[in-house]
This record gives structure tokens, sequence and C-alpha cells, in this order.
């Protein structure tokens, strides 16, 4: 039986390097926001591992989380950076999906304790719109005030179409 190779765009045993590369904290898109909120006078605490699913922003005076996802690893439906891997199928399905199902079931937590829950995705901070998002999510933080009344379920979203 003849193996039918597929291209990759790697070299062999560069593309295991560079998964493993791969960092869940302290990611460009996670400085991107603590840098913004820390410049418009918010402060929070990084990463609180007391938390269901660890969020990388937490601003306890306004009772908010923060999430930084990137659209592939958080399976971001409608997004172009998006895309289940052609090879592998049946292990990448599983794995991005149990990560999606994860980040429902914490956030349902987190809402269940009081908790205020924001997600800001990759795409939502290339540069043509990472202004605008962090705007948003900033007026979203603190739009409440100090009430903490109600738990909201706020996902930080362009009005335009992706693209």
């Amino acid at each position: 039986m003849v193996s039918k190779k597929t291209s990759s765009r790697f070299q062999p045993g560069t593309r295991s390097y560079t998964m493993s590369r791969i960092r869940g904290t302290e990611t460009s898109i996670e400085r991107q926001v603590r840098s913004y909120l820390f410049s418009r006078g918010l402060r929070f605490r990084k990463n609180d591992k007391r938390y269901p699913g660890h969020p990388d922003v937490v601003l306890p005076k306004w009772r908010a989380m923060v999430f930084v996802n990137g659209c592939f690893w958080h399976m971001h439906q409608g997004c172009a950076k998006f895309s289940l891997p052609k090879s592998n199928v049946e292990f990448w399905t599983t794995k991005l999906t149990r990560n999606h199902l994860r980040d429902q079931e914490q956030g349902d937590k987190l809402k269940a304790m009081g908790w205020r829950v924001f997600t800001v995705w990759e795409c939502e901070l290339d540069a043509r719109h990472a202004q605008e998002t962090l705007q948003k999510l900033y007026e979203a933080i603190t739009a409440d005030g100090h009430s903490n009344e109600g738990v909201k379920d706020e996902q930080i979203e362009r009005q335009t179409t992706r693209g």
C-alpha cells in the first residue's frame, strides 16, 4: 500500500516545534487588552486561578471578568480565522469542541457567582478594529458603575460585518 503524503507548509519536525511554542497566557492579544484597560485607569488581576476558566482579566471593583480568546482554539463560529484542520480531523474536532463547551460551562459558573463575563475575540483586535473593540469593552465594563445588580452575558462584537 502506498502512503499518500499531504503537502505541508512545514519542514519535517518543524510542526511539532511550532505547536509547542503556542502559549495559553501572556499572549500578545491579552497584553493588548490589559494595556488598554490599565491606561484607562482600570485595575485588575490577571489569570486568577481562583475562578473557573482562569479569566484573563478580573476586575473585582466592577464585578467583571474578561476572556481574550483566540479564534482557532476557542472555535469562533463565522470567523475567517477559524477553520478545522484538514488532517487528523477527528482529533481536532474533539479537542476544539471540548474547548468550546468548557468555555460555555465556565462562563455559566461565573455568571451564577454574580460576575459579568465579557469575551473579546482575536479577530476583533486586528489593526482596523482594535481601538473600537477596546473602547466598547471599557464602556461595557464601566457602564453599570459600581452596581452589581443582575448578571449579564455580554460579548464585545463589532457592529460592522467581519472582514
